[in-house]
């Protein structure tokens, strides 16, 4: 049977049996809190650095091999953030001294459960429901929070200048009030996997603290931005190489090599009175007679040559 065009369907045409769906993300163009693409690898790399210290710091804590991974780094304001978090979940809100917004650090409570659970010695990850934290446990959360946190300011560097202390931790996220709901917040997602267990980790931090020392940080990026052949030639000016004093070489057999013995001498054709090869890897860049300096040989350059093989 022959098909027709017309009975044949277009290429990529939405077959009528699949039913359609397309994600669609809203833009406000009243507010555009959009990251900077140099901005948002600046943060990523900080970030990045965060995770690899994180991931370090749960696995001596907990005595289980864990991992973080960054997911991802956006600006979003603090209303529509916590907008995207469950609603029973733990927010560890933190002080940044100078503003009045806070920093929050989200996880799953469960999660931290678990944690808390291999650090009292539990072998093998344990199912726990979603709840509040005992007074025990949060002790235990309470001190491996403090060096995260402590990570955290050490990975942003001159991006955060002020150290962030735990103020209060939170269990609902839409009574959490760690800013104004128009406060814009830098938002920076993880995969953090410890054993066999893996949760969605945020980190919140008002944007005001960030975005100026990110502006400098790419003022000082840009500055340093020119040629890039003159950049090559500055930093290959700064290389350390060696150079060596030689003198005239002498061929000789293999056999004469093989039959030396203690107390042979070589004779060598470079003249006594003649200054030596002044040579960096191989190449011959003038002369120079043997001295000294401050008690150590010391090379005076008596002539230079023109190589420029």
């Amino acid at each position: 049977m022959t098909v027709s065009s017309v009975d044949r369907p277009a290429v990529g045409a939405p077959d009528p049996e699949i039913p359609f769906s397309r994600s669609v993300q809203v833009y406000d163009f009243r507010r555009p809190a959009t990251l900077a693409r140099e901005h948002s690898r600046v943060l990523e790399l900080a970030f990045e650095t965060f995770a690899r210290q994180w991931g370090t710091q749960l696995t001596a804590k907990v005595r289980v091999m864990s991992q973080v991974t960054l997911l991802s780094v956006c600006m979003d304001t603090y209303d529509d953030y916590v907008s995207q978090l469950p609603d029973t979940t733990a927010m560890i809100l933190c002080e940044i001294e100078g503003f009045e917004a806070k920093a929050v650090v989200q996880f799953p409570a469960a999660g931290a459960l678990n944690w808390a659970s291999h650090m009292l010695g539990s072998p093998t990850a344990v199912d726990v429901p979603e709840r509040n934290f005992t007074r025990i446990e949060l002790s235990l959360l309470r001190r491996m929070l403090d060096e995260t946190l402590e990570d955290l300011h050490y990975s942003l560097g001159a991006l955060l200048t002020q150290p962030l202390t735990v103020d209060s931790v939170q269990y609902n996220s839409q009574f959490a009030q760690a800013a104004a709901k128009s406060e814009v917040v830098i938002v920076a997602a993880f995969d953090v996997r410890v054993g066999d267990r893996t949760i969605i980790s945020t980190i919140a931090l008002p944007a005001d603290a960030v975005l100026p020392q990110l502006g400098a940080a790419h003022e000082m990026t840009t500055a340093s931005e020119g040629d890039p052949a003159e950049q090559l030639a500055r930093q290959l000016a700064t290389i350390p190489i060696d150079v060596s004093l030689e003198l005239t070489p002498k061929h000789v057999t293999p056999r004469s090599i093989l039959n030396l013995s203690v107390g042979d001498v070589l004779a060598m054709p470079h003249p006594s009175h003649q200054p030596l090869q002044l040579s960096v890897d191989g190449r011959r860049l003038g002369r120079a007679a043997v001295g000294t300096r401050n008690g150590r040989i010391a090379a005076v350059v008596v002539s230079t040559e023109e190589n420029p093989a």
